[in-house]
């Protein structure tokens, strides 16, 4: 039986601890709108100072079939946030007998963070972007945070990690040239995606290219979470390297 109050954090006695000066961090993410949903990619990368850790880090996770977030930073305690709202959603939904609501969702990822904002100063600051399907509303949104939990929300795209800095104006540039994120299709918006994160690849030393290893692509519509493959990615990495 569950108890009638309390949070799912104080049910599990959960206390993010601080962590470890030296962390293996993960680094470019993106979320992009597109006309039917969100496309979410991260490069594989995972480094620890100037130390290549891990080349197939998976940093986009799905919460649930309508949420999905993409990691940057301390990665292991990224997984541990990650893990824990999983199972926040789920002990809502069976405390209330009702489903979570994306501002829900939004709230506890919040709280999350706050509670990491102690690990955060020691060295385990991840910062994470968010895609929600609201399917009342029936919209998609995507979402940014900062270390103490604040949550902003862009109209079309949101990116973080050590290489987004690098691209953060090609986000703006494109959306003058060839309209709004939302309002474009998958192929386009895939496609322009992937470059951007094979520029941050070139600029930027701790993500990781595409030759060796493609990117991690998901894609959050109606119809819940997709993880694209290898195969239908081919294309258009052959279009990236090998430009005509």
């Amino acid at each position: 039986m569950f108890p009638a109050t309390g949070t799912f954090a104080e049910l599990v006695g959960y206390r993010p601890q601080p962590s470890e000066v030296d962390v293996t961090h993960g680094t470019t993410v993106i979320a992009l709108r597109y006309d039917q949903g969100c496309l979410i990619l991260a490069d594989r990368r995972a480094t620890m100072g100037n130390l290549i850790m891990f080349e197939h880090a998976e940093k986009v996770i799905a919460l649930d079939q309508e949420t999905v977030v993409a990691v940057s930073g301390a990665y292991a305690k990224a997984l541990e946030v990650s893990r824990y709202l999983r199972h926040a959603f789920k002990y809502y939904e069976r405390l209330n007998l009702v489903e979570i609501s994306a501002e829900g969702k939004l709230m506890e990822i919040s709280r999350a963070l706050q509670g990491n904002l102690p690990a955060a100063m020691n060295g385990g600051l991840f910062l994470p972007i968010a895609s929600v399907y609201d399917r009342r509303a029936d919209s998609f949104g995507v979402f940014f945070f900062d270390a103490a939990g604040a949550r902003f929300q862009s109209a079309d795209y949101a990116t973080a990690g050590s290489g987004s800095e690098r691209i953060r104006g090609v986000f703006e540039y494109l959306i003058r040239t060839k309209g709004p994120w939302g309002m474009r299709s998958f192929e386009e918006v895939l496609l322009d995606g992937l470059q951007m994160l094979d520029i941050a690849a070139d600029l930027d030393s701790a993500t990781g290219g595409f030759r060796k290893t493609p990117p991690a692509a998901v894609v959050l519509d109606r119809d819940g979470v997709r993880t694209m493959t290898d195969d239908e990615l081919r294309p258009n990495l052959d279009r990236v390297l090998s430009p005509a």
